[in-house]
């Protein structure tokens, strides 16, 4: 995007978001910033839900910046859209990414409606991501931040070229220190305010107890792989494939710990198996990913696609085969075993450093030694 653009910025009262404001106000746009009142925690759950210090700290920023501050009440479409999708998905025993739906529906979705119908030529945010906008066809393509302990791209797995034609990512190209650096030069007063954590747009309250509050406890046995049982779970939807902290079961007389390696909920059964490159169902090269959207470009014309299956960890080499139930379900064939394939966590399609798309788990296939079980 060339020129002076009316650019709404989504302003978190954190210090991305608030440097992502400033570098577009110092290259010549129009910058109003809006901050996205999604979650209030009316509920009082236990933890910190700093929503109102939050709205305090961003419209200090835009004071200090000379710009216009909004707050947009997105309450009902945030429960409607994030937390009922959350909080489904663990009903139906799977792990799923609030963050992912949260960019999909609120950020680039509800948030980049309102925008323009409000006349904005762009909406802008702090993620660690870039956009380049072609001037052949007018697309864009979404590039991995340059910071690699930084990059969000994983998280923006979901977006379609709508939703990413209008998006700008500042501080895309620039490592976090940097950032830090250029909040004090600006005079930011939330330059050493600490990045925010847990739920997307909730703040700091533990999953469990979110999970908590709302799904009944349903207590089980854990059982490890060869039938013993070794204590007891509050409930399936507490915890995911591959999790090793927070079991309650002790390591063995060698020291080595459980990790998840399956969840039944016929019997409601957890069940676990010592950590090890050949623990039973823990790793997997092949898997079924649906729900699939692509980003620019269709997933055929990909030369070298690459996968990522979690964020935090690096893309693999895959192989592709498409249309297995309609278009928008692919067999995905990783070139080495991956760990903790999970359902309902979404999987990020790469070229390079291109982002080219990204589905959800739905099936995950073990090795024939692996799925036959211990029963």
């Amino acid at each position: 995007m060339s020129g002076k653009k009316r650019i709404l910025a989504a302003m978190s009262g954190g210090v991305d978001s608030s440097v992502a404001a400033a570098l577009l106000l110092e290259q010549g746009h129009e910058v109003v910033g809006a901050y996205m009142k999604n979650w209030t925690n009316e509920e009082g759950l236990p933890g910190d839900c700093p929503w109102e210090q939050d709205i305090r700290d961003a419209r200090a920023v835009c004071d200090s910046l000379g710009i216009e501050f909004r707050i947009l009440s997105l309450m009902d479409e945030y429960r409607d859209r994030v937390v009922e999708y959350l909080l489904s998905g663990y009903r139906e025993g799977v792990t799923p990414n609030p963050d992912v739906m949260c960019n999909r529906e609120m950020k680039f979705g509800v948030f980049r409606h309102f925008a323009e119908a409000q006349g904005f030529d762009a909406i802008a945010t702090g993620h660690y991501a870039r956009v380049r906008h072609r001037d052949d066809d007018g697309s864009a393509d979404i590039l991995r931040g340059l910071d690699p302990n930084k990059d969000q791209t994983y998280f923006l797995a979901l977006l379609e070229q709508p939703q990413i034609r209008p998006a700008l990512f500042p501080i895309g190209h620039l490592p976090k220190p940097e950032v830090r650096e250029l909040a004090r030069k600006f005079g930011i007063p939330v330059a050493r305010k600490k990045d925010s954590q847990g739920i997307c747009f909730i703040g700091d309250i533990r999953m469990a107890d979110f999970l908590a509050h709302y799904i009944p406890e349903e207590p089980g046995p854990i059982v490890a792989w060869d039938g013993r049982v070794l204590g007891e779970h509050r409930g399936l939807h507490f915890h995911t494939l591959g999790q090793r902290k927070g079991l309650r079961v002790a390591s063995d007389v060698y020291g080595k710990a459980y990790v998840v390696v399956e969840k039944r909920p016929a019997t409601n059964e957890l069940v676990v198996a010592l950590e090890s490159p050949d623990a039973p169902r823990l790793f997997a090269s092949e898997c079924v990913v649906g729900s699939v959207s692509v980003t620019n470009r269709p997933l055929e014309a990909i030369g070298e696609p690459s996968a990522q299956p979690r964020y935090r960890c690096p893309a693999a080499r895959i192989s592709i085969e498409q249309g297995l139930v309609g278009d928008s379900t692919l067999l995905v064939r990783f070139a080495e075993p991956q760990r903790a394939l999970t359902p309902g966590q979404i999987c990020a399609f790469y070229e390079g450093e291109t982002l080219v798309g990204g589905g959800v788990f739905q099936e995950i296939h073990y090795p024939a030694t692996a799925a036959a079980g211990a029963r």
